[in-house]
């Protein structure tokens, strides 16, 4: 089962376009797309374990310049 998250992306003033274009080249990154209110950015992405999503997603959001904070909320699904 692959994990699945949305991050929430403030940025420094201007940067948001050109935030979310960078992040949406990250191979896992399913949507990147500006937003309004108090983050700019919002991404989903999706990897096949925890342990990779922090290594190969997190760690290059990260060094995205033009990003001064995230919150990842990662998504539970539940059968119905």
């Amino acid at each position: 089962m692959s994990i699945q998250a949305y991050i929430l992306i403030q940025t420094d003033i201007g940067k948001a376009s050109s935030v979310a274009h960078a992040i949406s080249a990250i191979p896992g990154v399913t949507l990147a797309e500006g937003v309004t209110g108090p983050y700019d950015v919002i991404m989903r992405a999706e990897a096949p374990s925890m342990e990779e999503f922090g290594r190969t997603i997190l760690a290059k959001v990260q060094g995205v310049p033009g990003i001064s904070r995230t919150l990842t909320c990662p998504v539970t699904s539940h059968a119905l």
